[in-house]
């Protein structure tokens, strides 16, 4: 029996970050994170339609900063910042703390692998062929500059009896490689044969690497010449 890693979770420290960032003791450890649970939840329910790929938590004294990284930001602030006053306020009884929340677009919906599998389980509460869904968001995906996508849909597929899972993969995923910079997201279709889960992998190049590349030639392993010494 394989024992399988998520991708996020398998690289923290080295290419991906929490998404919690706060230090607490022991007597309040389980109350701060049923606070950030109350948070993601509230957001996943009152962004549906924001595009919210990811959300992020710091905590600094008595504040808590919310960061929501959405494909359409307008929505999450609403006309004249009607919208993300009320949001401020929800979250405010949540946690009876200040609230701060930054709003953060993604400059790449369509190579975002949370968005990417929300947008295929919204296709297939539509009845739209899961086949067709998962082929249209990789060529999507694949035509933004990712080297490689691979999406899984599992459950009744098609409404038939047995549930089954079925993928579709382009480019490479290098699941075993540390440096290897991988997004992963997963998503519920909620249909009328049943629940239906899609998740997927996307990959956008070696993190370490890239900044190797960054680096100026002759700032790593490189010796300034020696002077040049007088004769006599």
């Amino acid at each position: 029996m394989g024992h399988k890693v998520p991708p996020l979770a398998n690289r923290l420290g080295y290419t991906k970050d929490w998404a919690s960032r706060w230090f607490s003791p022991r007597q309040t450890f389980g109350k701060l994170l049923t606070e950030d649970i109350r948070i993601r939840k509230h957001l996943q329910k009152q962004l549906q339609n924001a595009a919210v790929a990811h959300v992020e938590i710091e905590r600094t004294g008595g504040k808590v900063r919310v960061i929501i990284h959405s494909g359409r930001p307008g929505i999450v602030i609403g006309r004249r910042g009607a919208d993300i006053d009320r949001l401020r306020d929800d979250l405010h009884r949540l946690t009876d703390q200040e609230i701060v929340i930054d709003i953060k677009e993604v400059k790449d919906p369509v190579g975002n692998a949370q968005l990417i599998a929300e947008n295929v389980a919204f296709q297939l509460q539509r009845q739209v062929n899961f086949r067709r869904a998962m082929k249209r968001a990789i060529q999507l995906a694949m035509d933004s500059g990712v080297q490689g996508v691979k999406i899984r849909c599992a459950g009744r597929l098609g409404g038939i009896e047995m549930s089954r899972k079925e993928s579709y993969k382009e480019g490479k995923i290098p699941l075993s490689t540390f440096r290897a910079n991988i997004d992963f997201g997963f998503a519920e279709a909620q249909t009328t044969y049943g629940r239906i889960g899609v998740k997927s992998w996307v990959y956008t190049g070696d993190s370490l690497l890239e900044q190797l590349k960054e680096e100026p030639k002759g700032a790593v392993g490189s010796a300034a010449p020696a002077p040049e010494g007088k004769n006599g």
